[in-house]
């Protein structure tokens, strides 16, 4: 298993939208995520951030992101959510959810 943490605005005006959305996630959503092999999943807000955390228990993420990214229930949803949010400055290029480096874990 292999913990990932990320980052991201989320424009002020949009955050009510943003956690209504997510008070109930598509349920063929939530069966993607699983079936791509990410468990634990939270997202968490504080003063115009989001940061997400999961935990994926697959063998290749890379590829389990590609399934998740042609979707078309998925699509939908990030067509919905997308426009709630923009990238930290120091994202890089082509990254959405800016990746954080784990600096402490205590199981």
């Amino acid at each position: 298993m292999t913990r990932y943490g990320s980052v991201i605005h989320v424009k002020d005006e949009k955050l009510e939208e943003y956690k209504s959305l997510h008070a109930s996630v598509w349920p063929e959503v939530l069966d993607r995520l699983r079936k791509c092999n990410i468990k634990n999943y939270s997202i968490f807000y504080r003063d115009g951030y989001l940061f997400s955390y999961f935990e994926y228990t697959g063998d290749d993420y890379t590829a389990d992101l590609a399934i998740m990214a042609e979707d078309p229930r998925t699509q939908e949803w990030w067509s919905l959510t997308d426009p709630c949010q923009y990238p930290v400055k120091s994202a890089l290029e082509g990254e959405w959810w800016a990746s954080m480096d784990e600096v402490f874990h205590l199981d």
